[in-house]
């Protein structure tokens, strides 16, 4: 792998990451109604889930899920149904706002779980990963030399997400901080879980 072809690569890793989607999109709701330290819980799920995707590009695993529309088909049901899960929890926190003060604290391993899941149920990050890293590698790369370029540029990537998403994070930490209020609590609550819905929906339908 040339120099320049590495540098293209971070530039374009950090444009991907600063692209709205799904990932960021999700990383902005939860920061918002938990905090930014929960939201940097998230990313660091998030980047887990990276890492797992990355292992399985360079092992040749995602070009099997790819292969496999069965496969393919049941990660993505998966993934949707567990963002209609959190919609639903997002509704239930709204509905008990009611009765109490403050949106209920979520651990920490389960924000990271959070994170976690919705990377690895999503199959469309392998497929990405398949048709863009090997845009930056040289031709005829093959063998244990491609897998290694593959992780290379595997964990590049997910540092750049980590940087990328942190800052989102911490943005919507910060703004949702200044506008505390049972009322606001609430509203954004449903927002998420009308967020978390169209994501489901999304992910069903590309």
């Amino acid at each position: 792998m040339s120099a320049d072809l590495y540098i293209a690569f971070v530039i374009s890793s950090f444009l991907l990451a600063a692209v709205p989607g799904p990932d960021n999109m999700f990383v902005l709701a939860q920061s918002a109604l938990f905090g930014a330290k929960a939201g940097l819980l998230v990313v660091c799920g998030l980047c887990l889930g990276l890492l797992v995707q990355t292992v399985c590009a360079a092992l040749g695993l995602a070009a099997l899920v790819a292969a496999l529309p069965p496969l393919f088909w049941t990660i993505k049901i998966a993934g949707a149904l567990y963002l209609l899960y959190l919609a639903y929890l997002a509704v239930r926190h709204a509905r008990d706002l009611s009765d109490k003060p403050q949106v209920s604290a979520l651990t920490k391993g389960s924000l990271v779980r959070r994170g976690f899941i919705m990377n690895i149920t999503n199959p469309k990050v392998q497929i990405f990963f398949l048709a863009f890293f090997p845009q930056f590698v040289l031709p005829g790369t093959v063998g244990g030399q491609l897998a290694f370029y593959m992780i290379v540029l595997g964990l590049t990537f997910m540092v750049a997400t980590l940087l990328v998403f942190a800052a989102v994070a911490l943005a919507a930490g910060y703004l949702s901080a200044r506008l505390q209020g049972q009322s606001f609590t609430t509203v954004l609550n449903y927002i998420s879980a009308l967020l978390f819905t169209v994501l489901a929906l999304l992910t069903l339908a590309t």
